[in-house]
């Protein structure tokens, strides 16, 4: 069976003015390399790096399943205002942003970070709450460069394990190796 990579990372709303192209590089960097190591894509169908991330990452041969916070299509598009283009199924949760949130999380294997504000920041907690393998991608920015001196801050014992790395390719490596271990423990 295939592993579930869930990213999670800044949408539109949330980038930085002028989003460097070494960070847009990263994010079309770990979708193919998604891809190459033929694990099932999730995101919550939406904008910005997780947007880019699943269009490369579904141009490289990847399934790419978005969990969106809207009843239907018709909601995803015209109240999320949120795109259709690069998922291959979506799946229509009604459960809001946060409880979207909740299901992407508790549905993959490995969570990886790309930027993010606040909501990356709940799916952090999700993610860590649930003890999952959590990749973060420094160097992008939000969430994924932050986490570490978070997790200093507000120590919580989980099972969770933090791994980060400014390398889509190496970062994703060492988190499907960890999941490995988890998955033999």
């Amino acid at each position: 069976m295939k592993i579930k990579v869930g990213v999670m990372g800044s949408a539109n709303d949330t980038l930085p003015d002028g989003v460097a192209d070494a960070v847009r590089e990263k994010a079309e960097m770990l979708g193919r390399e998604i891809a190459a190591r033929d694990c099932l894509l999730l995101t919550g169908a939406t904008t910005g790096l997780t947007h880019i991330v699943g269009k490369s990452a579904r141009a490289a041969g990847a399934f790419h399943i978005g969990i969106s916070p809207a009843s239907n299509e018709r909601e995803h598009i015209e109240v999320y205002e949120l795109p259709l283009d690069s998922c291959d199924s979506i799946i229509y949760t009604g459960f809001g942003l946060k409880g979207r949130n909740v299901v992407l999380v508790r549905s993959c294997e490995i969570a990886l970070f790309i930027g993010g504000s606040w909501g990356s920041l709940n799916e952090f907690t999700i993610a860590h709450d649930e003890g999952r393998v959590i990749g973060c991608l420094t160097g992008t920015g939000g969430v994924a460069d932050e986490a570490e001196r978070l997790l200093k801050v507000f120590p919580k014992q989980t099972d969770a394990c933090v791994l980060h790395g400014d390398d889509p390719s190496r970062l994703l490596t060492a988190c499907l190796e960890a999941f490995e271990q988890t998955r033999r423990a």
